[in-house]
């Protein structure tokens, strides 16, 4: 009797955590007695692969319009009213909040690219938006999904092939300017056209500055922009050095050949972890009352000066006393919020940043040439000069803030186009050219493949002809006629045959006019679009579950694949 009731006990529990066997094979079969109440679930070509390519067309929709010199700006406005104005793909895909899961496969994509190479994302974008477009017409007209992965994968040999023969100049000295300035003019007219003219020299004169004996050890990150609301652009200029956009908080603003210590921390006296009240009874008692705090401050700042250093650099607040002893032994006092600009700064003086409150030894103090205030359009800016700088700034003036924001951008992929180009100094041609002849030569290869591949493969061509598309849109030119003129010239052996954006309809040659991309990025592009493209067609069942409750992972962070 025992052993029933405790069989019966043991089933009462299991069932309270489990419904019953007659509830499970209860209502429908297949995939929906499966799992929780709650999913979602998608199958077959109308519910999953067409949906799926749809969204990422629509992502390539918004991107499109921004390729090229022509290309619009977005105005976005993200979760905490902060205003975008851009053109730059890397930043659109930041700030929008994509939920649909294929179309964020997209954007992790243009994020890989932006990563490894710093441009072409929306390249990327673009790339995968007309392979998917293509490839939907396809499967309209009865084509299953694996021949169509078949073709493509076999023009994408094809087309890398041609890639690479497309080589149409070599960067082969890293360090003269105006190789660099050539290297990066199409990068930064993509962004800003007219600007590129005034701007590339600046930027291949900042990344020549700092660039290393081993040229494939250049950092992008040693060449920084400072922005300095007024004037105009053709005003901006480049600095060996730091430049601190903030004045300096004592009355010293300028030192020369002079040895500097940097504080992590904040400079002023750490108080008691314990609360109490004092009691002053009379004037004598108020007096003495920070005497304490005064004299071991002044013995600190009269160490400092004995050292002979001249210049403290803060990372915290500095206190009125310290501030106060500091003019008196005439050391100069720079402060920043930022752990950023506060490691850069070590960068510049070979330093390290000290956490504790104590006078420093002699290896840990930095060397300038000079530190000096500046006012350069009534904002004050500091100027960190020192022997064998690592960091270089381009200061840019602009009218705006979203002028200049948009220009660092462009800036910052410009930069990045120099370090690749440290890694791999070849070229190919641009304006839409190569893409154009990968079109032409898989146009007259498709011809020759045999079974239902080749129609994917002509297709795959037809979606290479979107960046030069774009490119006559975004321009106002008439698309058809500029394709019919591109295929023409490519016909003729004209490879480096490329859209003038500047005229109505006519074909430039890329390379005479110095529009080049450069080829590792677009190759890297290229991979990332049409891996993204296969992956999205090899889906065909989309299976969501019931989303957990308690708070979101916030956009753009890392999820635990094993939480």
């Amino acid at each position: 009797g025992g052993g029933v009731a405790q069989v019966c006990c043991s089933d009462k529990k299991a069932t309270q955590h489990h419904p019953p066997l007659s509830v499970m094979f209860k209502g429908a079969g297949g995939i929906e007695s499966l799992l929780k109440d709650g999913h979602k679930h998608f199958a077959g070509l109308d519910e999953a692969v067409l949906k799926n390519i749809e969204a990422c067309k629509g992502l390539a929709t918004i991107t499109k319009s921004s390729l090229g010199p022509n290309g619009m700006n977005k105005l976005l406005v993200n979760h905490l009213d902060k205003h975008f104005v851009t053109s730059d793909t890397g930043t659109m895909v930041d700030q929008l909040e994509v939920q649909h899961p294929a179309a964020r496969m997209a954007v992790m994509a243009c994020k890989a690219q932006e990563l490894e190479c710093g441009d072409a994302s929306n390249l990327v974008v673009v790339t995968i938006g007309a392979l998917l477009e293509q490839a939907e017409e396809l499967l309209k007209q009865g084509i299953h999904a694996a021949d169509i992965v078949k073709g493509y994968e076999l023009a994408r040999e094809r087309a890398m092939k041609v890639l690479g023969e497309a080589i149409a100049w070599t960067c082969d000295d890293c360090k003269d300017i105006e190789k660099l300035s050539k290297a990066c003019k199409t990068s930064l007219s993509s962004k800003q056209i007219g600007y590129e003219e005034i701007i590339g020299p600046l930027v291949a004169q900042a990344c020549a500055m700092v660039m290393p004996s081993n040229v494939s050890k250049f950092d992008a990150d040693n060449v920084r922009v400072a922005k300095i609301i007024g004037s105009s652009m053709t005003q901006s200029q480049v600095v060996n050095g730091m430049v601190h956009v903030r004045g300096a908080q004592s009355v010293i603003d300028k030192v020369e050949n002079a040895k500097v210590a940097v504080f992590g921390g904040g400079i002023e006296m750490s108080g008691t972890e314990s609360t109490a009240k004092v009691l002053i009874k009379d004037a004598e008692s108020l007096k003495n009352f920070t005497k304490g705090e005064e004299d071991k401050m002044e013995e600190f700042v009269k160490g400092i000066a004995e050292k002979g250093i001249k210049c403290v650099i803060s990372g915290g607040p500095v206190s009125d006393v310290a501030l106060h002893y500091l003019n008196t032994y005439k050391i100069m006092v720079l402060k920043t919020a930022s752990k950023f600009e506060l490691r850069r700064m070590c960068k510049t003086l070979n330093c390290p940043a000290l956490v504790r409150l104590d006078v420093p030894r002699a290896d840990e103090l930095g060397i300038c040439d000079s530190i000096e205030v500046q006012e350069i359009g009534s904002t004050k800016v500091t100027i960190i000069r020192a022997k064998d700088t690592k960091i270089s700034t381009l200061l840019l003036r602009g009218a705006t803030a979203n002028v200049m924001d948009e220009m660092e951008r462009a800036i910052d992929d410009a930069v990045n186009v120099i370090k690749c180009t440290t890694k791999d100094g070849r070229f190919v041609p641009g304006a839409g050219a190569t893409e154009m002849e990968m079109a032409h030569q898989l146009q007259t290869y498709g011809k020759e493949v045999v079974g239902m591949d080749q129609y994917a493969v002509l297709k795959f061509g037809e979606a290479l002809e979107e960046v030069p598309k774009i490119l006559a849109t975004n321009a106002g030119i008439n698309t058809a006629d500029m394709i019919t003129a591109l295929y023409a010239a490519h016909a003729r052996g004209e490879k480096a045959a490329g859209v003038d954006v500047e005229s109505t309809g006519q074909v430039l040659d890329a390379t005479e006019n110095a529009i080049l991309d450069h080829y590792e990025s677009k190759a890297c592009a290229m991979k990332l679009a049409i891996d993204t493209a296969l992956t999205v067609l090899r889906v065909n069942h989309i299976i969501i579950a019931k989303q957990a409750g308690g708070p979101k992972n916030p956009a753009g962070s890392p999820v635990d694949d094993e939480d």
